[in-house]
């Protein structure tokens, strides 16, 4: 794994949030075009899932979050591919390749040492680690962007937090549990790697020789005046012009 990057402004080659769901969406097109696929040539793809343990399942660490055994079982994660991937492509320039790739890669590995004797397939490992990754980023950074995807991502799936424990038996929770220990392991190893936005500094909060502060704003009415220092306020107080001084002058 490479160093940490250089940390300074956001990389000019970060994609804008319409990008992002963009790149989001072009997955989920992707996955809907292999069910497709599944459905019009007849075919079975199960075998192409996380099988624990058996060589022949090897092949699903790579190909299983692409195959999903339902429309229904795709259209529930159809939607917080779109969210949660947005969201990360979006919020983490430059972690959130790596990111993915070992949440993918890491959830699968996971499933095919410790699950159970069964084919595990979907994305739901994906989106249980960029959740978990979202969620545990926005508490380790606090800053203002990670604090706001957290909520966002909180507020839609916070049911994930508890669907990594086992339910249903036709619900592969080994896949949400390693996605989401991969996700929480990302948060960790990346937290430095991505710029925190600039912070808006208002005038009263800047030094006086800083450029904008307070103090190149003079008062309306007293113009610059409150800039004197006290002997310059005394010495011109006792410069009083001839006849000023509040005594009668002589006929």
């Amino acid at each position: 794994m490479p160093g940490r990057p250089h940390i300074g402004r956001m990389s000019a080659a970060s994609p804008s949030l319409k990008m992002s769901i963009r790149i989001a969406a072009g997955f989920i097109v992707l996955i809907w075009a292999v069910k497709l696929f599944e459905i019009l040539f007849a075919v079975d793809l199960h075998l192409f899932g996380v099988y624990p343990r058996a060589t022949e399942g090897l092949i699903g660490i790579l190909s299983a979050p692409l195959i999903h055994g339902s429309w229904q079982h795709l259209m529930g994660n159809s939607a917080p591919l779109l969210l949660l991937g947005a969201g990360l492509i979006f919020g983490y320039p430059k972690s959130r390749w790596w990111t993915l790739s070992l949440i993918w890669l890491l959830s699968g590995a996971g499933v095919w040492l410790m699950g159970r004797e069964s084919y595990h397939f979907g994305a739901s490992g994906l989106t249980h680690g960029m959740f978990f990754f979202l969620l545990i980023s926005g508490i380790l950074r606090r800053d203002r962007r990670s604090a706001a995807l957290l909520m966002i991502a909180f507020f839609m799936y916070s049911g994930m937090m508890f669907s990594i424990f086992p339910g249903k038996p036709g619900i592969s929770f080994e896949s949400h549990l390693f996605g989401a220990l991969a996700g929480i392991l990302c948060a960790v190893l990346f937290r430095h790697w991505d710029p925190k936005p600039a912070r808006k500094r208002y005038p009263w909060q800047k030094s006086p020789d800083e450029p904008g502060s307070s103090a190149e704003y003079d008062d309306p009415i007293i113009g610059d005046q409150w800039k004197l220092e006290p002997h310059s306020t005394a010495r011109a107080a006792t410069q009083r012009p001839p006849g000023k001084s509040g005594t009668v002058p002589p006929n």
